[in-house]
């Protein structure tokens, strides 16, 4: 996966609709539409093949809507190209890093030393608490 062809897909396919940004502005706020929506079809990614398609869905589930669209609100510039690049540039990264695997854990076991270690802070523990006796408060 190429995260340049990714981008370009996703500016061609994307669905970007403006709508005006809440939050500190000032009179901008009121007037300009800076928040951005971008809503992105799963089905539209064409530079990935069907089992990355299926492992988008599967980690960003969450982002999905009922269409199978892939759903990002940007509103944090005061600027609308700049939310449509950050938008564009956070849809990436996150599909990215649905696509990273994870390395798969080797067990292991506790050598005997550690075993033996951990024993040894348990029963000095233990006979800490058991010095410290009741108290009967009868005198």
């Amino acid at each position: 996966m190429n995260k340049d062809d990714l981008k370009k897909n996703i500016e061609e396919s994307g669905q970007f609709s403006f709508s005006r940004s809440g939050g500190p502005g000032g009179q901008n706020v009121n007037k300009v539409n800076t928040k951005v929506l971008l809503t992105l079809p799963v089905e539209s990614l064409i530079s990935l093949n069907e089992t990355e398609r299926r492992r988008v869905r599967l980690k960003l589930a969450a982002r999905l809507n009922s269409r199978d669209e892939l759903y990002l609100q940007i509103q944090e510039e005061r600027s609308q190209v700049l939310n449509r690049q950050l938008a564009v540039d956070r849809i990436v990264d996150l599909i990215a890093d649905s696509l990273k695997r994870k390395p798969v854990r080797k067990k292991t076991r506790p050598s005997k030393a550690s075993r033996e270690r951990r024993l040894n802070e348990k029963k000095k523990h233990s006979n800490k608490k058991k010095s410290r006796g009741r108290f009967t408060g009868q005198e």
